[in-house]
């Protein structure tokens, strides 16, 4: 029994000494100067999507507003060419959308799948520099206790190359300023 108590003693005075960190791994990856390019060749990809989208849908609607305008001075050959050729485009309309969504998509994680594994070796490499044995992430911790664990944001900020000026707000504006230059 006294040797159970020793023992329990032992282990949360052992577990105690146990050093514990977090970091706000989505603002670390979103910051970093490596995303800010990934994003940019990511919008410039959606961007050309979206062009070629558009000039479909404007291929689309020139040929059915003519269909619609001329359609009962045709013949019936020429009409069935021209609704087969309608259903052609509307085809490679919903083709092209499903495609290039999910090409769209797997660029976007071969260019960030690097960013994360970058942070995710920094703050491996601060957590065992500073003798942390658990390092989590405040945004999916229910919990942490700052006067317990110590923040590696700032130190991991740092090392990623993230300027101190830099923070979610600024990254916000920026995209949103780049999203109404787009739009004008």
């Amino acid at each position: 029994m006294i040797m159970l108590a020793a023992l329990a003693i032992l282990s949360t005075a052992a577990f105690a000494q146990q050093k514990f960190a977090y970091v706000n791994f989505t603002e670390l990856v979103q910051l970093m100067p490596d995303a800010d390019q990934a994003r940019a060749t990511i919008d410039a990809s959606t961007k050309e999507a979206s062009e070629t989208y558009q000039a479909m849908a404007d291929e689309f609607n020139t040929k059915l507003q003519q269909y619609q305008q001329k359609g009962q001075s045709w013949t019936q050959a020429i009409r069935e060419t021209k609704e087969k050729e309608l259903t052609d485009i509307q085809q490679r309309i919903q083709e092209f959308q499903q495609t290039v969504q999910a090409e769209l998509q797997q660029q976007q994680q071969q260019l960030m799948a690097p960013i994360y594994q970058k942070a995710q070796e920094t703050i491996e490499k601060l957590a065992k520099e500073g003798g942390y044995i658990f390092v989590f992430d405040q945004t999916t911790a229910l919990y942490v206790d700052p006067a317990q664990a110590v923040d590696l944001t700032a130190t991991a900020r740092k090392a990623l190359g993230i300027p101190d000026d830099r923070t979610m707000e600024s990254l916000q504006k920026e995209l949103q300023a780049k999203a109404e230059q787009a739009q004008q």
